[in-house]
C-alpha cells in the first residue's frame, strides 16, 4: 500500500495558471511561486463584491483521537465529489504548522487520494507565511526590550509584560525562560516565554483582517503590557505597526493550490483551534464563495473547539452565513472515545463503540443549537467490521442522526459522491443559522453559557489569576469582547482524561489573555499549553531527503 506521501509524489499536477483560469482569476492578481503554487491578491476580493456567494459548508469532527477521524481528508474529498456531480466547488483550509509535523501529527494536507498538493511544500515552508508572522511577532518583542533598555519613556513595567516571543516549532524548554542576562548591555533581566506561531495573536489578526489598513489598525491595538501607572501599553504607543504590516503585507494574499483531482483550494492562515479560533482566513473563504457554487471549509479539532468558534465568532465577525455542517467520525475513533485502548483498536468492540457514540451524539446536538442542518460523514477504514458498521447504523437511526459513508481516502472524489448528493439535498433545505453565544452578553454570561451548553459542565470556576485579569479587563472596559477558549482538544471538557461525553463537572479557568487586536479574550482552561513539546520519538526522526531532493517519511 502506498503512503500518503508516495501517492502525492505520483500525482500529476496541473499548472497553477490552469487552476486559476478554471475559476476565472485574472492574471494581474496572480503571483506565482513556481509551477503549482500562487498567491492571489487580497484586493481581488474588491472586484468580486457584486457576485453572489456560493453555499458555505463547514466540516468539523468528533473529539479527536490518535486513531484519526479524517476531517481534512473528508473536506478535500467532499469538494472533489461535488465537482464530480456537476457542482463548482472550492475547498479552503488552514496552513499546517511545522511544529506538529515534526512532532506526532505528520503531514496535514489530507490523506490518501484526498489531498491538497504539492503536499511537501504545503506541509513545510510553503509561501513563507508562518515565517513572516514569526518575524513580525518577534520584531515587536525586540522593540519592547529595546524601549525598556533605552530610557523607557512609556514607563513600561517589565514585570507586567504580556507579549511573548514565538517560533513555529514544538519546544517545551521555551515555555518559561529568562531573558536579558549578561549585564546591562543585554537589557533588563526578566521572565519571558515563547508561544508557537499558530498561537500568536498576529496569526489570528491575519485571519481576520480585510486589507492592509485593517491590518495596521488591528496591529496598533495589540496590548503588550502595562505601565508603572497601570495603563495598557499598545503597539500604537511603540509606533511599530507600520513596520510589522510591511513584513506581513504578502501574508494577506490567499495561497492557491489544488487537490489531487485538480479542484481549486485556498490554504491560508493557521491558528490552532485548541488555542486560537482554528479556521482559515476570512479573505480566502470570502473569495472562494464568490468563485464557486460550494465552499467546503474546515475548522480545527472537534466541534466543541473549531466549529463553536467558527459559528460563534468567525461567522458573525466576517458576515458569513453557513448553510450546513458535516460532522466527521470514524468507528475506530469512537471506540477510543468509548474506552478502548489504542493497542486493541483493530479488534471488534461493539461495547466501546456504543459508549463512544455518546461523543458523536453530544457534538451533533450542539451543532443543532445553531439552527444549521447537520449530516455525519462516517470515514471508513478497512479494519471496520460489518457488525460495527451495523451497530453504528442502528445507533444513528435510533438517535435520528443522518449519516453517509465516506471512502475518499481510498477512492478520492468518487468515494464521496453519495455524501455530496446528500449534502446538496441538505443545503437546499431550511437553515436558520444563529450564533449560540451573543456578542452583547457579559463575560460571565458568555463563559457560563458556553461551558454548560457546549462543554456540558455543571459550573465554572475561575482561579485567582483569571479573576485578577477579569477585574483588570473590567476596569479597562474590554471585558465584553467575544471569548475564545484555549483547552484540550481530546475532550469536550477541560480535562483530556474525560473522554466520551462527560457532564456536570467543574470547568476550571486558570488564566485570561487579552487579544485586543484580534478582538477577543482568550480563556485558558485546564492544562493546555501555548507552546507544545516534542515527544520521546518525534516524527522528525522519520523525515529525510535524498541527493535529488526527494522527501521521505513526511506522512
Amino acid at each position: 500500500m502506498l503512503t500518503d506521501l508516495e501517492i502525492a509524489q505520483k500525482a500529476e499536477l496541473k499548472e497553477i495558471d490552469e487552476i486559476a483560469s478554471s475559476v476565472s482569476i485574472p492574471d494581474k492578481h496572480i503571483r506565482r511561486y513556481g509551477k503549482h503554487i500562487a498567491k492571489i491578491s487580497h484586493q481581488y476580493l474588491n472586484e468580486l463584491q457584486d457576485k453572489p456567494d456560493g453555499k458555505l459548508v463547514l466540516v468539523t469532527a468528533i473529539s479527536p483521537t490518535s486513531a484519526g477521524e479524517g476531517k481534512t481528508t473528508t473536506s478535500v474529498g467532499l469538494a472533489m465529489a461535488l465537482n464530480k456531480i456537476g457542482k463548482k466547488s472550492f475547498v479552503t483550509l488552514r496552513e499546517p504548522s511545522v511544529g506538529p509535523i515534526m512532532g506526532i501529527k505528520g503531514g496535514a494536507a489530507g490523506g490518501g487520494y484526498s489531498q491538497v498538493l504539492p503536499m511537501e511544500e504545503i506541509n513545510l515552508h510553503f509561501t513563507g507565511d508562518f515565517h513572516a508572522i514569526s518575524l513580525a511577532h518577534n520584531l515587536l518583542s525586540a522593540v519592547i526590550d529595546a524601549h525598556i533598555n533605552f530610557d523607557n519613556e512609556l514607563r513600561i513595567d517589565p514585570a507586567q509584560l504580556y507579549w511573548p516571543r514565538t517560533m513555529d516549532m514544538n519546544d517545551r524548554a521555551l515555555r518559561q525562560i529568562i531573558v536579558g542576562l549578561g549585564g546591562s548591555a543585554n537589557g533588563y533581566p526578566r521572565e519571558d516565554s515563547f508561544v508557537i506561531t499558530a498561537a500568536s495573536e498576529i496569526m489570528a489578526i491575519i485571519c481576520l483582517s480585510k486589507n492592509l489598513v485593517d491590518l495596521k489598525e488591528r496591529l496598533a491595538r495589540i496590548i503588550v503590557g502595562r505601565s508603572y501607572d497601570g495603563d495598557f501599553i499598545t503597539v500604537k504607543d511603540l509606533n511599530v505597526q507600520g513596520a510589522m504590516a510591511t513584513l506581513l503585507k504578502d501574508v494577506l494574499d490567499p495561497n492557491l493550490v489544488q487537490t489531487i483531482e485538480g479542484t481549486p483550494a485556498f490554504v491560508h492562515g493557521g491558528p490552532f483551534a485548541n488555542i486560537a479560533h482554528g479556521t482559515n482566513t476570512l479573505t480566502a473563504t470570502k473569495m472562494a464563495l464568490k468563485l464557486s457554487d460550494y465552499v467546503i471549509t474546515e475548522a480545527g479539532f472537534g466541534a466543541d473547539l473549531g466549529a463553536e468558534k467558527f459559528l460563534d465568532f468567525v461567522c458573525p465577525v466576517g458576515g458569513l452565513n453557513p448553510s450546513a455542517v458535516v460532522l466527521v467520525a470514524s468507528i475506530r475513533a469512537l471506540k477510543l472515545n468509548g474506552g478502548a485502548s489504542k493497542k486493541d483498536i483493530l479488534e471488534e468492540d461493539l461495547s466501546a463503540l456504543e459508549k463512544g457514540f455518546e461523543n458523536l451524539k453530544v457534538h451533533f446536538e450542539n451543532i443543532h443549537k445553531y439552527g444549521i442542518p447537520v449530516i455525519v460523514a462516517l470515514n471508513e477504514f478497512p479494519t471496520d467490521t460489518e457488525k460495527e458498521r451495523e451497530k453504528f447504523d442502528g445507533l444513528c437511526k435510533s438517535n435520528s442522526i443522518p449519516y453517509e459513508r465516506s471512502s475518499v481516502w481510498a477512492e478520492g472524489g468518487a468515494g464521496g459522491v453519495d455524501l455530496a448528493r446528500k449534502l446538496v439535498e441538505l443545503v437546499d433545505g431550511p437553515s436558520d443559522y444563529k450564533p449560540l453565544i451573543p456578542m452583547d452578553l457579559s463575560f460571565e454570561e458568555k463563559l457560563d453559557k458556553l461551558a454548560k451548553e457546549i462543554y456540558r459542565a455543571g459550573r465554572v470556576d475561575l482561579e485567582p489569576a483569571a479573576k485578577s485579569k477579569l477585574r483588570l479587563f473590567k476596569k479597562q472596559g474590554v471585558d465584553r469582547l467575544p471569548i475564545i477558549v484555549a483547552k484540550t482538544q481530546y475532550s469536550i471538557s477541560d480535562d483530556d482524561k474525560k473522554l466520551g461525553a462527560p457532564q456536570g463537572y467543574t470547568f476550571k479557568v486558570r488564566d485570561l489573555n487579552l487579544s485586543a487586536g484580534a478582538g477577543f479574550i482568550v480563556v485558558v482552561a485546564g492544562k493546555i499549553m501555548l507552546m507544545p513539546g516534542l515527544g520521546r520519538d518525534p516524527n522528525a526522526k522519520q523525515i529525510d531527503v535524498d541527493a535529488d531532493g526527494k522527501i521521505s517519511g513526511l506522512f
